[in-house]
């Protein structure tokens, strides 16, 4: 009797130790669960909220001096040239580092359409040099084409943020939308040129 009494007795230990085991397992992967939920929200959170800074960033461009510069369209051009260099800068990431092209913009300088879009130009093709030297495989006219295209997606995607900041403030009419649409017109027109004057040299040595 004495040991189906102390059978009993460790048969009901050992439930009791496995329910505990049991119930801790069950704590322990509840809270792991629980913290990695709350992991993923936190790099949600963050990841919008870098989105949110940069754009807060650029609307903050323009908020500075919002009734004098924007109405006379000077401050909007400064945005659109800032916006353009960070998307040049964001596509040349990866061949030339982090903030390849200095984003530098003195508030003298001739912000008409013209000037604004020669200096993205000749900013951005300065590195055309570095890319040939990087892909020695393609020809000139090749290796300028696949620069230019490159350019082409970031300077899309800054003049597009510009764009979206600038409807936001509700600005984007008139002079400064004429005036963006006419930037990115002449930029394009540039970065043609300059994937022509690379045809052109190749054309002048067959000759």
């Amino acid at each position: 009797m004495g040991n189906i009494t102390s059978t009993n007795s460790l048969a009901s230990t050992v439930r009791d130790l496995k329910v505990n085991h049991d119930r801790a397992t069950e704590g322990a992967l509840g809270q792991k669960v629980s913290e990695e939920a709350h992991t993923k929200n936190d790099i949600k959170k963050t990841e919008n909220t870098a989105a949110s800074i940069k754009q807060q960033y650029n609307a903050s461009i323009l908020q500075a001096n919002l009734n004098v510069s924007v109405s006379a369209g000077n401050e909007s051009m400064t945005l659109l040239y800032k916006t353009a260099i960070e998307g040049i800068n964001d596509v040349l990431k990866a061949e030339f580092g982090d903030n390849a092209i200095q984003n530098a913009y003195d508030s003298d300088l001739d912000v008409s359409p013209e000037a604004t879009a020669d200096r993205i130009i000749s900013m951005s093709t300065a590195f055309f040099s570095i890319y040939r030297e990087q892909n020695s495989e393609m020809s000139d006219e090749e290796a300028a084409k696949s620069f230019a295209e490159i350019l082409s997606g970031g300077i899309e995607t800054g003049f597009e943020e510009a764009r979206e900041v600038l409807d936001g403030l509700s600005v984007l009419e008139g002079d400064i939308a004429s005036n963006i649409d006419t930037t990115f017109n002449l930029v394009q027109k540039g970065l043609q040129a300059f994937v022509n004057s690379y045809a052109e040299a190749k054309e002048d040595e067959s000759a």
